[in-house]
């Protein structure tokens, strides 16, 4: 025994907390950026996807870090987790990368092609993220169901990947709620208006479905005294969801002073089902089969792992606070020149 305890039960626990942090900062963050090309189709006219560009242009490179920082996580703390998670989801991670570059290169090329090129690489811009976004949702609904794969299993799979689709959608809006005006902000409202019940309907799915697929989840969630303690997450997320409907209909306000209270009841709404997901799964890191204590790598690796940890996320952090704070307020023209 340390001062700290027994590194071997202390160490996994830190990690998962780390990478459970850095997936829903990812979620939230890189969300909205994914949303905003997700919307690219309703958008209209040229001049308005230049906005919703110029809106997360300074942004979506720092957002994509947590995904890098969560894999890393999972690959160097968890390694046979690692394996054995992305073996089983190798054709929607291959997905994911594929819509990531293809989102990535459409950003920079679109603000550098010819006008008449212009509207290829909108196309692109809108595909890679909605491929995106429906591997992401994919994998989330493969993981819920324990990895297997069955008719059941993707059919489940495909509903949380469209459920996904809309909740990006939904922040996505938010956050052009906060950083555009006029009839872009008005369209935005209505979008999040309609895309928030793609929000209740991907938390609703899972939250039915996960004690369902998982005796052992059943009897966290519904035994006594755990429903009491635990009622105030599904309690959160139903009066969530009815403020943010009554916020939404009377915005964009005259002085576009509470433009920024969607966005962060959608966080509070998404922390809160992120929340309630991962008490169902812990300790597991893969579901029903492994934990993190038995798919941890040794102690003494964890150790040197954390200090580089501790190094590390203080300057992704730090980043990624200068970049919200220079450029705050509405967005303006993103150039190159």
């Amino acid at each position: 025994m340390t001062f700290f305890g027994d590194p071997e039960v202390w160490l996994p626990l830190v990690f998962a907390g780390l990478m459970g942090f850095s997936i829903l900062v990812y979620v939230v963050l890189d969300g909205f950026d994914l949303g905003v090309g997700i919307l690219f189709a309703g958008a209209g006219s040229e001049e308005r996807r230049d906005r919703m560009v110029a809106s997360i242009g300074p942004f979506w490179d720092a957002n994509e870090t947590w995904l890098v920082l969560a894999v890393g996580i999972l690959l160097v703390a968890f390694p046979v987790a690692h394996g054995t998670i992305l073996t089983a989801l190798y054709l929607p991670v291959a997905l994911m990368l594929l819509g990531l570059i293809l989102r990535g290169v459409a950003f920079e090329f679109r603000a550098k092609a010819p006008a008449r090129q212009k509207w290829a690489w909108d196309v692109a811009f809108f595909g890679g993220s909605l491929l995106t976004a429906l591997s992401q949702g994919f994998m989330l609904g493969m993981y819920i169901m324990g990895l297997e794969w069955s008719w059941m299993t993707a059919s489940f799979a495909i509903l949380t990947a469209l459920c996904l689709v809309a909740g990006y959608a939904f922040i996505g809006a938010c956050w052009l709620i906060i950083k555009t005006e006029g009839e872009l902000q008005r369209g935005s409202v209505r979008a999040a208006q309609w895309a928030l019940w793609g929000v209740v309907a991907g938390i609703a799915a899972v939250s039915i479905a996960t004690p369902l697929v998982s005796p052992r989840i059943l009897e966290r969630w519904f035994s006594i005294p755990e429903i009491f303690v635990l009622i105030p997450l599904p309690v959160g997320s139903i009066v969530l969801v009815a403020v943010l409907a009554v916020i939404l209909r009377h915005l964009p306000d005259a002085t576009d002073t509470w433009s920024w209270l969607p966005f962060a009841g959608g966080t509070a709404l998404f922390a809160t089902a992120f929340t309630g997901l991962a008490y169902s799964f812990y300790p597991y890191v893969v579901p029903g089969d492994m934990t993190i204590y038995e798919a941890a790598a040794a102690p003494e690796s964890l150790i040197i792992i954390l200090v580089g940890s501790l190094f590390v996320l203080p300057v992704i952090v730090s980043y990624s606070v200068l970049a919200y704070t220079v450029f705050r307020g509405k967005a303006s023209e993103l150039r190159y020149d």
